[in-house]
């Protein structure tokens, strides 16, 4: 399909920084998700892809060809934006087949196209219908169709879930998966929602205040983050604020070795990693409350700091309010002004710690 490149991409909006001197390569047919908090510039980074924004610096091409001046209508790119954006005096076919009939394409050839995007997306038998009697579900495929039907080299898609469900939101985040896929689509998919991209993202992109914090593999960011926003961005994490003391962490629930320079950090433990025990001496803390999701139980353990963690647990354990425990961590990772600086865990698999930079 194609290759995006973008070099050194920057958005300011007066004295206001969107986006910031970044460059990101995306693969052939790889789908790339834009993670982050509201206001990271991942929109208006997508929207700069599309054309729908002009840089202030930097360059964007597409299969090598810079496309940084281009028009939106004349990239090589589909956009599927949140609010679908259909028009509600058309009917699903007409929707669809807006684009390619600007093409000018002979009639056989547009009522082909648009018969074939409609199967692609499920809704075969709904050429006819108004846009205004669709689900909110049937809407967004129209707008997927649309988009598609207009063979792109690279697929845009803005939040396109935002405003549905959660069921609703990961069956069709499934279906884009399966379509992305068979297809074989370059594709930037953009979202806030942590469970999107690590269901859907070949790699994900995980930005803050308009730069890009880390890029990765979704295991890769969710086990090896790089900065203790990351660490908190991307699933649940118990953050420990201590402070280092010839090479030990000096907290009372956590006296973990932590060889680095003397000086405060933070230790970041998944609620996996957090192992739970009845105290058999002095507790580390007391249980607030224990929660059943089915497949396990979270624990919520109040320290005598007054700081709260989290810890995992099997779904047979039966944990009370007010009992005294011993906590353990089989994985912690130990950032300081945000860069990881040490990295412990017990797994045989891995190097047992490892220490970053300078510390």
């Amino acid at each position: 399909m194609a290759r995006l490149t973008i070099k050194g991409i920057s958005k300011s909006f007066g004295f206001s920084h969107a986006v910031s001197d970044v460059s990101l390569d995306v693969e052939d047919g790889e789908l790339v998700c834009l993670l982050g908090p509201s206001g990271s510039g991942k929109s208006t980074l997508l929207r700069m892809i599309g054309g729908f924004e002009a840089p202030t610096a930097g360059k964007i091409l597409i299969d090598a060809k810079d496309v940084t001046s281009t028009p939106p209508e004349r990239r090589p790119t589909g956009m599927v934006f949140q609010s679908h954006a259909l028009w509600t005096h058309m009917d699903v076919f007409d929707n669809i087949a807006f684009g390619l009939k600007l093409r000018r394409l002979p009639k056989i050839e547009v009522l082909e196209r648009v018969e074939q995007a409609l199967a692609l997306v499920g809704l075969a038998d709904y050429g006819k219908r108004m846009t205004t009697q669709l689900s909110g579900g049937q809407q967004q495929r129209v707008a997927l169709a649309r988009s598609l039907v207009l063979e792109p080299k690279i697929l845009l898609l803005d939040e396109p879930f935002a405003s549905l469900d959660q069921h609703l939101r990961e069956r069709l985040r499934e279906e884009v998966r399966d379509i992305q896929q068979r297809l074989g689509i370059t594709t930037l998919f953009v979202t806030h929602g942590q469970d999107e991209a690590l269901a859907l993202a070949d790699r994900i992109v995980v930005m803050r205040d308009g730069h890009i914090e880390q890029i990765g593999p979704p295991d890769h960011i969710y086990r090896e983050p790089e900065t203790e926003f990351v660490a908190g961005f991307i699933g649940s994490m118990n953050f420990i604020r201590t402070i280092v003391k010839n090479g030990l962490s000096q907290h009372s629930a956590f006296p973990l070795p932590v060889p680095i320079a003397d000086g405060e950090v933070v230790l970041a433990v998944r609620p996996e990693s957090l192992s739970l025990a009845a105290a058999t001496g002095k507790p580390c803390g007391f249980v607030h409350r224990s929660i059943d999701f089915g497949t396990h139980k979270v624990v919520d353990v109040d320290l005598s700091d007054g700081a709260r963690v989290k810890a995992m647990t099997s779904s047979s354990s039966d944990w009370k309010r007010g009992t005294p425990v011993e906590l353990g961590a089989t994985a912690s990772r130990v950032f300081r002004d945000n860069r990881l600086v040490y990295e412990f865990t017990s797994d045989p698999s891995r190097q047992n710690d490892r220490v970053f930079g300078h510390v």
